[in-house]
Formats: structure tokens, C-alpha cells, sequence
């Protein structure tokens, strides 16, 4: 072989080990233009808004254009997905254990997330809320009308859905309260509850879709910014609203997937994101949206349009979500016994 081939030859691989290597790692450091939002199953609408307000700030800060993807199911489900290889970028969870599982099973977020953002990184909340046929056929006024034998309820599977876990959960403090801490009657009281269920969906959505279009039972169960949004979407069903005397706040966490964006150089733009959550344009969008914010001009804004409800925590009431996870939700614990009857 000539020296000139040889030369040849050499720059050749040399040229081909830098792409391999030096090459993908030169471009694994440039900033993606996408980023992966995985979020719970009724939040579509809400970040399909929210979403081109962000990329327009971010073009106008860093002059790049960029796109927000979008997935959407059960927020369980969701978490599961992501511990079997999905990409995300960013988690907006309805439930603080979807996001710990995370942390704590996969380690893929680090396990200060909740100390990064205030308010436990939840840029909103909401509650359970009830939704009932035009003129409210069957009087619903609280939860103890929901464990009538005459009444039946449409919510998602609590095993596979954020929004249903706190359904049971207000169900359950509910009836801690009525029965003045009586744990034996509170679990009766939802395994009651948790009978009336006529179709038990894997989320949100399709609970509603159950509820509203296919016109099955009297009583839909789903956060108030869901409930406000059915209610104006389908105006001319003339649904109701009813929001029971106490209810239990829902947290919406969210955090950066920081395993999966330090791989993707994406932490700028996913840290960006979440900082859009809690900036005034962004907690407007929230607000507008039925759900209710901590930012003080904002809340000021829209308090006309949420009414006043008790409202318990999972930490004042329940223990805090360790101790739920372990009580309820886990394999032969509370929610398993009521399930199957036991």
C-alpha cells in the first residue's frame, strides 16, 4: 500500500471514530429543539395552551425555536411508562407519589425535587369535585349522597389513576371526620362508595367521556378545573355543579426528569418550563383554566369563579403520602380490601 493510501486510510477511520464518538458527543452537548412534557390524562387542553406562550418566550429570550411535545394518560400509568424507557424531559403529575416513584424506583430525579419550586414544586392545585345530571335529579349534595344505594358514580381506577386516588382519598377523610376518626367505618363508607362505581375507566378522560356522551350514571367525580371544563364544553346538557361541604387538596407537581435531560442537554429549556408554570403569564393560563393558584394577583383575578370549600391535606389528614402509599395503596392495603369486597 502507498503511503498516500495509507494516509488515506488512517483519516478515514480517525474520521470515522470522532462521529461514533467525539461527533456524537459534540452533538449531544448542542441544546435539543424539542422537549417531552409527560403528563396526567385531562391536562391535554390545558398545556396545548400553555405550551406555544412558553415557546414564544423562550424564542424571544434565546432566539430559538423550539417545540413542546405532549403525552397524556393516567398519571400511574404514566410513571410506569417513563420507568420503562420514555423520555421525558419534564413530568406534570397530578399525584406527589407518581413523581417520587421516580425519584425512589428509577432514579431518574433527584430526591430534593420538592424543595426546588415552591409551594412542594406544585404551581397549582385543585380538588375532587361532583358534576350531575341537568337539575339534579337525585339531590346530590355531599359525599354521604354518593354511598346511597339509588345513586351511581363514574370516576377513573384508583390503580391506575391520580385523579380517582384522590377521590378515594377525600372520600375516606370524608368519612374520618364524620365518624370522628373511626378507621373501621371510614373503610366501610368507601368500600361503599367504591361499589356504586357503574364503569370504572383507566383515567380521566374517558371517564368523562363515560359520563357525558355515553350517558351513564348520575355522578361524575373529577377535579374542578375538569368539571368546570366539561361544564362549558357541553353547555347545552345543562350538567351541573356540585362541590361537596369538604374536599382534599390536589397538589399538581411538577419536576425536571434530570437522568433523561442531562443526556439530552435539554435542562435549560426543561427547567425554563417549569419556571413558565409559576410566572405570572403562566399561572394566568392555570387560573383561567378552573385551576387554583398561590400566586396572589392572579388568584385576586379569578376568585369569583371557585367557591368556598373546606379543604384537608394528605399530610394534616392522612399522615402524609408515605404513609398513604403504605396504607392504602399498597399490595393488600386499604384500597385492595375495598376493591375486592374483602
Amino acid at each position: 500500500m502507498s503511503s498516500r493510501r495509507l494516509t488515506s486510510t488512517i483519516l478515514s477511520l480517525a474520521l470515522s471514530v470522532w462521529l461514533v464518538g467525539g461527533g456524537a458527543a459534540f452533538a449531544q452537548t448542542q441544546a435539543p429543539s424539542e422537549i417531552l412534557n409527560v403528563s396526567y390524562d385531562i391536562s391535554r387542553e390545558l398545556f396545548a395552551e400553555i405550551n406555544p406562550l412558553f415557546i414564544a418566550a423562550w424564542k424571544a429570550k434565546t432566539g430559538q425555536t423550539i417545540e413542546v411535545k405532549q403525552s397524556h394518560n393516567g398519571s400511574s400509568r404514566q410513571a410506569r411508562a417513563i420507568l420503562e424507557g420514555l423520555q421525558a424531559d419534564v413530568v406534570t403529575f397530578n399525584q406527589v407519589i407518581d413523581v417520587q416513584t421516580l425519584a425512589d424506583k428509577g432514579k431518574l430525579i433527584t430526591p430534593d425535587w420538592q424543595k426546588k419550586y415552591a409551594n412542594n414544586s406544585s404551581p397549582y392545585y385543585s380538588l375532587p369535585s361532583f358534576l350531575v345530571r341537568g337539575g339534579n335529579p337525585k339531590k346530590i349534595k355531599d359525599w354521604d349522597d354518593l354511598v346511597r344505594n339509588d345513586v351511581k358514580l363514574v370516576f377513573p381506577n384508583p390503580k391506575t389513576s391520580g385523579n380517582a386516588r384522590y377521590t378515594y382519598l377525600a372520600a375516606y377523610a370524608y368519612a374520618l371526620d364524620k365518624f370522628k376518626g373511626d378507621e373501621t367505618k371510614a373503610e366501610e363508607f368507601v368500600r361503599t362508595l367504591l361499589g356504586n362505581v357503574a364503569v370504572f375507566d383507566t383515567g380521566g378522560r374517558a371517564a368523562t367521556t363515560t359520563f357525558v356522551e355515553r350517558e351513564i350514571g348520575d355522578v361524575l367525580i373529577t377535579f374542578e378545573a375538569e368539571v368546570n371544563g366539561i361544564k362549558k364544553e357541553f353547555s347545552a346538557k345543562n350538567l351541573e355543579i356540585v362541590t361537596p361541604s369538604q374536599s382534599l387538596l390536589a397538589e399538581f407537581p411538577a419536576a425536571v426528569v434530570d437522568k433523561v435531560v442531562d443526556q439530552r442537554g435539554s435542562r435549560a429549556i426543561a427547567t425554563a418550563y417549569i419556571d413558565f408554570l409559576y410566572s405570572d403569564a403562566g399561572q394566568d393560563v392555570l387560573a383561567k383554566n378552573y385551576n387554583r393558584v398561590r400566586n396572589p394577583k392572579v388568584a385576586a383575578k379569578y376568585a369569583a369563579q371557585f367557591p368556598n370549600v373546606k379543604l384537608v391535606t394528605v399530610e394534616e389528614k392522612l399522615g402524609g403520602w408515605d404513609a398513604v402509599q403504605k396504607k392504602h395503596f399498597a399490595e393488600g392495603g386499604i384500597l385492595d380490601r375495598v376493591m375486592l369486597g374483602k
